[in-house]
């Protein structure tokens, strides 16, 4: 692709990845918007190319949004966002809240066009009338949509409660229960109403319902645990998940799933936990994009 639309594609990677909840999809959508910029006609005047760029992949992620929901139908698990993980506190500030599994699950509770509107303008700070361009609706109805999906936002949005530091000490202690296979502690660190989810793809051992209440989350991640301390040599990495406190999980140095913790207060309210593994190498692969990224950004630093 050109060196015109670089410029746009970390925003345009963004605006899908909180569309569609997948790196892969993400990936797509910014490709085939950049394709659909050098296939528009010759003719056609371009005043703004970010504002072209912004309106094309909206609308390509609508698309996508209202053809998954038909795919859906035919899961046989639940479907759980492609996580984004780092392991520095630092980075977990950067990447805020909106990017929590908790919150892209939140979103998938919205239209497709709702949840366009409600990214671009209280995520990305888009105009409305640029919004009303991209949703071929008037400013005044764009305007009524984003103000009912932020006051279901604002009504369900998970709260954040602490620093990512003390988000990690939690982080921690859930690991080291889940190392002991111990019930006892992982019941002292969920809430009453603790539920879990595992997003595996068919994969074996991947629950096909949320399972809720503390006992029964507790009895089914110690029961899991057991079973991959038979497979093999486990290790659990306190991470984060595009912001909320998270653990990967490695069986003989392969990773076997990733884990996002949501919290409420101090304990732990939901375990999001994606097994599939084409979600993991996406995760993964991201991950390590992202720290080359850092490590050649830190040289340069020392290089100055």
């Amino acid at each position: 692709m050109s060196d015109e639309l670089e410029p746009h594609r970390r925003r345009l990677w963004g605006i899908a990845y909180r569309m569609l909840g997948s790196i892969d999809d993400a990936d797509d959508m910014v490709q085939e918007t950049f394709l659909r910029w050098h296939r528009r006609d010759a003719d056609e005047v371009v005043r703004t190319p970010e504002a072209w760029l912004v309106t094309t992949i909206t609308r390509l992620c609508i698309d996508r949004l209202r053809a998954r929901r038909t795919e859906r139908s035919a899961e046989v698990d639940p479907w759980l966002p492609t996580p984004i993980v780092t392991e520095s506190p630092e980075r977990a500030l950067e990447l805020a809240s909106d990017l929590s599994v908790a919150f892209l699950l939140l979103l998938e509770r919205l239209a497709p066009e709702e949840r366009a509107a409600f990214l671009l303008r209280d995520v990305f700070d888009v105009d409305y009338p640029a919004i009303a361009g991209a949703l071929g609706r008037s400013e005044a109805a764009c305007r009524q949509v984003v103000h009912r999906a932020r006051e279901r936002v604002r009504t369900e949005r998970p709260r954040a409660v602490a620093s990512p530091e003390a988000h990690a000490e939690i982080a921690h202690r859930f690991a080291a229960a889940l190392r002991a296979k111990d019930d006892g502690a992982l019941v002292e660190l969920l809430t009453e109403d603790a539920r879990l989810a595992t997003d595996g793809r068919g994969v074996r051992g991947a629950a096909r319902r949320w399972i809720v209440g503390r006992d029964r989350v507790a009895r089914a991640l110690a029961g899991i645990a057991r079973k991959r301390a038979r497979a093999g040599v486990v290790e659990e990495r306190v991470v984060f998940v595009g912001g909320e406190p998270g653990i990967v999980t490695y069986v003989d140095g392969v990773v076997v799933s990733i884990s996002a913790l949501e919290l409420e207060g101090s304990r732990v309210r939901a375990v999001h936990r994606v097994l599939d593994p084409d979600k993991l190498r996406a995760s993964m692969g991201l991950q390590e994009c992202s720290s080359r990224r850092s490590r050649t950004g830190a040289r340069e630093a020392r290089g100055r």
